[in-house]
């Protein structure tokens, strides 16, 4: 079975976003064609409250879907059609904000005094970027947890590992999102979506991912190539976790205008003049 080698690794740079979060951009706007349909991933983690409690406030959204995924803390999200609650650690909110969408994110105070999550965007088709707004809520004991041979563990979100399957489903970008743990010394091999995009950001500890041997560590995000059946990770002196996400590559053009993502500078310049005239809702 043939092994896809890394083929980019980004370590993660410090930035302020919404009204004030500290967080660590792993890739974004400039890296986002070389990850095909993901825009960017973000990863906030710290243990003083004044670095994430300000926030996002209302904001819009269109064009895109943001996943948000908690390991410890609170978030408090609402939105434009009402929608309102709590993610919490180990929970998922994959969000289509298809046609539109206003919304919040407001963190709290972390009941273990940290707070540590992430966010990814990944584009939508120019054939879905209008359609209905919707979000799948995943609580943590929702979501599979699957125990292979050397003390692997893998929690499913989305896409399949063996026979079990994640509750993230119906997603146009046909994604697979794992959260696994290797202890130290061990390695893992998963087969890949012919074709599809595959990255991996390091959680903890560090490990070697392809047939070079070179040494990774956390804050890490590394790209797959696109040839390939399958991704090999070996976890080095100390266990390792990552995430590990792929998609299928959406191949279009991008106009990317903060949180709006279309496929021409027409649709973005129409979507901020909906926003802005009170027309951008549409379900």
């Amino acid at each position: 079975m043939s092994i896809r080698k890394v083929s980019t690794s980004l370590r993660s740079v410090p930035t302020i976003e919404g009204a004030g979060v500290h967080l660590k951009r792993a890739f974004g706007y400039h890296q986002a064609p070389l990850f095909d349909p993901f825009l960017m991933l973000d990863d906030f983690h710290t243990t003083n409250p004044d670095e994430y409690l300000a926030g996002f406030p209302w904001h819009p959204h269109r064009g895109i879907e943001t996943i948000t995924y908690i390991l410890e803390g609170l978030v408090e999200h609402g939105d434009s059609m009402g929608n309102s609650g709590v993610i919490g650690a180990g929970d998922v909110q994959w969000m289509t904000a298809g046609s539109g969408i206003i919304h919040q994110e407001m963190p709290q105070k972390s009941p273990t005094g940290t707070m540590w999550g992430f966010q990814f965007w990944a584009n939508l088709p120019a054939a879905s970027k209008m359609m209905k707004p919707r979000y799948q809520d995943v609580k943590a004991v929702e979501i599979p947890l699957v125990q292979i041979d050397g003390g692997i563990s893998i929690k499913v979100i989305a896409g399949t590992v063996g026979s079990v399957q994640g509750p993230v489903r119906d997603i146009v970008i046909e994604p697979e999102m794992l959260d696994i743990s290797i202890p130290a010394g061990i390695s893992y091999s998963h087969i890949l979506p012919e074709g599809h995009t595959a990255f991996t950001y390091i959680l903890d500890g560090e490990g070697t991912f392809d047939e070079t041997e070179n040494v990774y560590r956390k804050e890490t995000v590394l790209l797959f190539e696109r040839e390939g059946e399958s991704v090999n990770i070996s976890a080095g002196g100390e266990p390792l976790r990552i995430l590990l996400l792929t998609g299928k590559p959406l191949g279009e053009p991008v106009a990317w205008g903060g949180p709006i993502v279309m496929n021409t500078q027409e649709e973005l310049h129409t979507a901020f003049e909906e926003y802005k005239n009170g027309t951008f809702i549409k379900h």
